[in-house]
């Protein structure tokens, strides 16, 4: 190997880190950001959830995270748009759960014979 050929080497080498280093930065600036939003959506729903309410959607982010998720951002989007005149009950949010629950599909099975 020639000079050459190790000055070209140590280049790439060189530009590979700085490219890990970029991509190190712009993952972690998006951790925060995904932070950041999460802490406002939670302070969001602290103000509009009454406490027995925002304990059984935490429950329900435990066992459907993407569907408390969905849940979360609808909750959000009603008080943002000044719909929500007073804190969500417990029973209240029951009520939105089984709306926005997709619907069950029962199976019957018959056998011949």
């Amino acid at each position: 190997m020639g000079d050459d050929e190790i000055a070209e080497l140590r280049r790439k080498r060189a530009a590979q880190m700085q490219q890990h280093a970029i991509d190190q930065q712009l993952m972690q600036e998006d951790m925060e950001r995904q932070k950041q939003a999460d802490a406002q959506i939670h302070a969001i729903l602290v103000q509009i959830l009454e406490p027995e309410a925002r304990e059984r959607l935490n429950t329900i982010k435990l066992t459907k995270p993407d569907f408390a998720k969905s849940v979360e951002q609808q909750l959000v989007m009603l008080a943002q748009s000044g719909r929500l005149k007073h804190k969500i009950t417990d029973e209240q949010l029951k009520a939105l759960l089984q709306q926005l629950q997709p619907a069950k599909r029962e199976f019957t099975i018959r056998r011949k014979g």
